[in-house]
């Protein structure tokens, strides 16, 4: 809450390393206030009230990594001389009023990773120099009056996690280069003019979660190619004037009439579009007060597509569902629940039942903090896991059970798990998952044979999968979700080692205009200590848990008494291979560099002072440079 102007002197502290002065109400003239610093590494002036021009002086401080200045009133262009610091990391001049064009030599900056200049008054076209930037990570010049077309030298950015280009006047085709960027996670071009088809190539980004095409003026039919597209991406292509039939893709099948309407060409099997003879998606939505309460769930299994709805006792379940969320239903009828299952509940409750011989024990496979797992295998073959909870108080197993239908419905990511259905009644509540052969990362930790599987590309890959699902929760899901419970428990392995966080029964959605106090939950050794004396949920939870877990991959089993001498030592006094897995080899100097970079990283996410702790999107971000280079 500190105010008023930074002082004077500071000009004369040439020596300065690291300055943070974002989150106060500091303000005065910018352009006044600061020297020239040849040591400053990191500079922070964000949230604050600070006016006037940035200076050109600030490219004399040649071994800057990070200058952030978000979010206040600054006014001018973007000085030139900033293509002078060649070692910058992150630039941040987003939400402020800065004018005119881009400069080119922003392409100088080699070394950049994080360029954001979204939220100002930037005008002309977006440089073809930023394809020189080809370590950039994330790169977001959304809301500006940007013209021109999409320079296709941005297809050189490979390594990029995040393009964020809409609210801008661009124009033309969107450029088939586009389909080089296999590393982004989140693509949005929306409020724009680009013209003709969407690009075929769009189907090379296998690593997309979001792409957002809306409000542009996009035409012809969808490409077919786009179903190739992973099950887990969420796609908002309305308001172009696109035709024809909606693919029958996995990229398609969770779409609503949100997302397709203002086509007017467009057909399909969504409530609000007409009908296509050969469109077979099938789709039902329900409205809670604009938010979309999936009441029944595509289940890709049983040879053919079958709605395992929530059956005996749906109707009940949906009731306390949404009086404990304050949500009321008022179009809702009674009926409409049932009318959408085509197949008959009764029989397939009857056959999950069967398959888990009424829940023996001998086909239980894990135990959660609430339930039992166990292993099914369907009539047709198919193989899922179905948790039980256990006998608790009717209220905490309700709410719990209601918790983890309704994070598993609002989340869409490859690195978390799948639910395909729930039931509840009188004798049984139960959630029917995807079934993830491998089991869990405590389970292979503890058997020699397995654990030695899991080498060090591997290990890394499951680290990188954790930290970009808890990125996605933490930054891309609204309200955002905090899942409480990250331990080696609830990390699920499939056959190609991709990781699934999986046991959401005590996530918490956070709620903007509240505290989020919260009665403690957690697996003892990975609870934050903020949270177990505060009892106050934040993400900065799931990051110190990530942190722990993170040393707990590289170890081989958990830290323990480790993370007290880890966070008392320096990093000087630590030998690398006191923190490895013994039963592996040791690392060749490729990876071991890298392994050095990722526990460093674990070590930041352990910090006691939790604001301290880095964000996880910094640190899926990292890791996408980092262990994408093994």
């Amino acid at each position: 809450m500190l105010t008023g102007p930074i002082p004077g002197s500071l000009k004369n502290c040439s020596s300065l390393i690291r300055t943070r002065f974002n989150g106060n109400h500091f303000h005065g003239n910018l352009s006044e206030m600061f020297g020239i610093y040849p040591f400053l590494d990191f500079i922070d002036l964000s949230n604050n009230e600070f006016y006037g021009e940035l200076s050109s002086s600030w490219g004399k401080c040649k071994i800057l990594r990070t200058l952030m200045v978000a979010n206040s009133n600054i006014t001018g262009g973007i000085p030139p001389e900033l293509g002078n610091l060649t070692q910058l990391h992150t630039l941040d001049l987003s939400s402020n009023f800065l004018s005119g064009e881009i400069p080119r030599v922003v392409g100088k900056l080699a070394s950049m990773l994080e360029l954001d200049l979204h939220d100002n008054q930037l005008t002309g076209s977006i440089p073809q120099e930023l394809g020189a930037l080809t370590g950039l990570l994330y790169l977001d010049l959304s809301t500006n009056s940007l013209n021109g077309s999409f320079p296709e030298h941005l297809g050189d950015l490979r390594h990029l996690f995040l393009m964020n280009l809409s609210n801008n006047v661009l124009s033309q085709k969107i450029p088939f280069q586009i389909g080089k960027l296999t590393q982004l996670s989140e693509l949005d071009l929306s409020r724009n003019f680009f013209t003709g088809e969407i690009p075929s190539e769009f189907q090379s980004l296998q690593s997309l979660g979001t792409l957002d095409l809306s409000h542009n003026n996009l035409s012809g039919l969808i490409p077919k190619a786009l179903t190739k597209l992973p099950g887990s991406l969420h796609i908002n292509i309305s308001f172009n004037n696109l035709e024809g039939p909606i693919p029958s893709g996995r990229a398609f099948v969770n779409l609503t009439i949100e997302e397709v309407q203002g086509n007017t060409g467009l057909c399909g099997n969504i409530s609000g579009l007409p009908a296509c003879e050969s469109s077979p998606l099938i789709k039902k939505h329900v409205k809670n007060k604009g938010k979309k309460l999936l009441v029944t769930i595509l289940c890709p299994l049983l040879g053919s597509f079958i709605l395992l709805c929530a059956f005996f006792g749906g109707l009940r379940l949906h009731e306390q569902w949404r009086k404990s969320s304050g949500m009321e239903d008022k179009d809702m009828k009674k009926g409409d629940l049932f009318s959408i299952c085509t197949f008959d509940g009764k029989a397939l409750y009857k056959e999950i039942l069967m398959a888990t011989e009424e829940f023996s024990d001998i086909l239980c496979i894990g135990k959660g903090s609430y339930g039992s797992v166990y292993r099914a295998q369907l009539s047709s073959g198919d193989v899922v896991a179905v948790k039980r909870l256990h006998n608790m108080p009717e209220m905490a197993s309700h709410r719990n059970f209601l918790n983890e239908i309704r994070a598993l419905t609002e989340i869409k990511h490859r690195n978390i798990v799948k639910l395909f259905g729930f039931c509840s009644n009188a004798q049984h509540s139960f959630l029917v998952c995807e079934y993830l052969e491998r089991g869990s990362l405590a389970k292979i930790f503890s058997i020699e044979e397995e654990a030695k599987e899991l080498d060090w590309r591997k290990r890394l890959k499951i680290i990188k999968g954790i930290a970009q699902a808890l990125s996605y929760m933490h930054h891309d899901c609204s309200p955002a979700i905090v899942h409480r419970d990250i331990s080696s428990n609830n990390i699920l392995l499939d056959p190609e080692y991709e990781s699934h966080i999986s046991d959401f029964g005590t996530s918490k959605f956070l709620k903007n205009d509240s505290s989020n106090w919260s009665s403690l939950a957690g697996t003892y050794g990975y609870v934050a200590p903020e949270y177990a004396y505060t009892m106050k949920v934040t993400e900065k939870c799931d990051v110190y848990s990530f942190g722990v877990l993170t040393m707990e991959v590289m170890k081989g089993k958990h830290p323990g008494d480790l993370i007290a001498y880890l966070m008392s030592s320096s990093p000087e006094e630590i030998e690398l291979k006191d923190l490895l897995d013994q039963r592996l080899l040791y690392p060749n100097e490729e990876i071991e560099n890298i392994l050095a970079s990722v526990l460093k990283l674990a070590r930041a996410c352990l910090h006691v002072d939790p604001q301290s702790r880095p964000t996880m999107l910094f640190i899926s971000r990292l890791l996408s440079t980092g262990a994408s280079s093994v």
